[in-house]
């Protein structure tokens, strides 16, 4: 009888009780990647206060905003890294921010993953991204965000949407100077929303439904 395999996939071969039909994921090692750096990004609150007053007064013209992040994966020791940004010593974020009005998801993370880690928007690095893997939603001008809209809620403040970015082989990154960019481990992420937030803290369920294919 033959015997299952458990664990993360450790080849190019689908894993235990994948098909053909499932969607998949290639990430490739960590030492692919060369991180450089690039003048700091300029923040456009100073305070968590006042960026829930921009996002008052942004509402009142514009209504509600849509943030998009990208999850750009990669492994390490065998096991699937998530990159993050990192501002001081507590705060992690996906690289991507806010859309412009009227501009679509995935030209809008685009635009932000070059402003934020890209070489030169001049010469802009070819970012593939694919599925859709997570949406949540600010239903108040408050910290607290949901994987759904509230039922007493009918005109949402925010909607956040996560991408997974399908990255090459080897790249170059230019990462801001006033961030660090850090792999995160999944077993790191997992339940642990005390560190990272509930938004980041769920990304290895979300992630579940893909075949991680190791190159």
């Amino acid at each position: 009888m033959a015997t299952a395999k458990t664990g993360w996939p450790r080849t190019t071969s689908l894993p235990y009780g994948a098909t053909s039909a499932d969607r998949s994921v290639h990430i490739y090692p960590l030492t692919n990647y060369t991180f450089g750096t690039k003048d700091a990004l300029v923040e456009k609150d100073q305070s968590v206060q006042a960026r829930f007053q921009r996002l008052r007064d942004e509402f009142q013209e514009q209504g509600m905003r849509r943030t998009v992040e990208g999850v750009l994966i990669v492994h390490q020791h065998n096991l699937p890294h998530i990159l993050l940004l990192q501002l001081g010593t507590s705060f992690f974020k996906l690289p991507g921010g806010e859309c412009k009005p009227g501009e679509d998801w995935t030209d809008a993370l685009k635009r932000l993953l070059t402003y934020t880690l890209g070489r030169s928007e001049a010469q802009p690095m070819e970012w593939n991204v694919e599925d859709l893997i997570s949406t949540w939603w600010r239903p108040n001008f408050e910290p607290p965000q949901y994987p759904y809209i509230p039922a007493h809620i009918t005109k949402p403040k925010e909607t956040r949407r996560m991408y997974v970015v399908q990255l090459p082989e080897k790249a170059l990154f230019a990462v801001p100077r006033n961030y660090k960019l850090v792999a995160a481990p999944l077993f790191e992420l997992y339940d642990n929303a005390a560190c990272f937030g509930p938004v980041i803290a769920s990304l290895p369920q979300a992630l579940s439904r893909f075949n991680i294919m190791y190159s």
